[in-house]
């Protein structure tokens, strides 16, 4: 199994690692990637944690030496998308944590709680009552209303917590209105990410171990995919499935990298 992709977007949680533990081979997928001069990015749906936090937890703890320039978050595609739409309108109400709120002030946006354009909700681990009502009446008074990400849950230590997605479901549910969403397995994340490489999408593959939000990203925008069974998916389950990824593999020291 050989490729010609000059880029490579790859998931975090459950394919460069499972969690505090090593995935082993994916440090050396990624080593064999820089080896061969490849594009290496990181696509990932947590909006909560800045790209320098990311790259220096796997620089760190998980044995792959890269910069924050190696990393591309929800946070980060949503401020990319809402600069390209946005003009003159910057206000913007947020739900959500520190990785979000500098990715939209870095753009020039400007943190509000009052007459915003945009009400953004994503993961917030101190999210109050309060917050969400806010976010609710601001949308309902004319706000556009964005979604970071549609994770029902998110894998940690104490098992499967609430994700953005759930929030982001209350506040439709609240709103009844429609979130725009920007995370896997939307393309918006995928054509912000392309942009941000300077590659078309036949160059780039993802990487990735959930068929429903890596893989089915990468179907959405037209991009080749490999989904690896270390972590969500399992064979039995994508075999059902009417799209199959592009190429599959056990793990990924089966990769060969041209």
């Amino acid at each position: 199994m050989s490729n010609h992709y000059q880029g490579y977007f790859i998931d975090l949680d459950g394919t460069t690692y499972k969690g505090t533990d090593r995935i082993p081979a994916a440090a050396r997928f990624i080593s064999r990637l820089q080896r061969a001069g490849k594009r290496v990015l990181f696509v990932t749906n947590n909006s909560t944690r800045t790209p320098e936090f990311v790259a220096n937890n796997l620089t760190q703890n998980h044995n792959i030496q890269v910069g924050p320039e190696n990393v591309y978050t929800t946070a980060l595609a949503t401020a990319d998308y809402l600069d390209q739409q946005a003009g003159q309108h910057r206000r913007v109400y947020v739900v959500g944590e520190s990785g979000l709120r500098t990715a939209l002030t870095a753009r020039g946006f400007i943190l509000v709680d009052t007459d915003p354009d945009y009400v953004v909700v994503g993961l917030d681990s101190h999210v109050t009552y309060e917050k969400l009502e806010k976010a609710v009446l601001l949308i309902r008074a004319g706000a556009t209303f964005i979604g970071t990400n549609a994770d029902s849950n998110l894998p940690n230590e104490k098992g499967m917590v609430p994700g953005a997605g759930s929030l982001v479901k209350l506040v439709e549910y609240a709103t009844q209105q429609q979130a725009i969403m920007i995370g896997k397995p939307e393309k918006i994340i995928m054509e912000m990410a392309l942009r941000r490489v300077g590659l078309d999408k036949d160059d780039v593959i993802m990487v990735g171990d959930n068929y429903h939000t890596d893989i089915q990203a990468a179907m959405n925008v037209g991009m080749d995919n490999l989904l690896v069974y270390t972590g969500l998916s399992r064979p039995a389950e994508v075999a059902q499935m009417a799209q199959q990824p592009t190429y599959t593999v056990e793990t990924l020291d089966d990769w060969k990298i041209e």
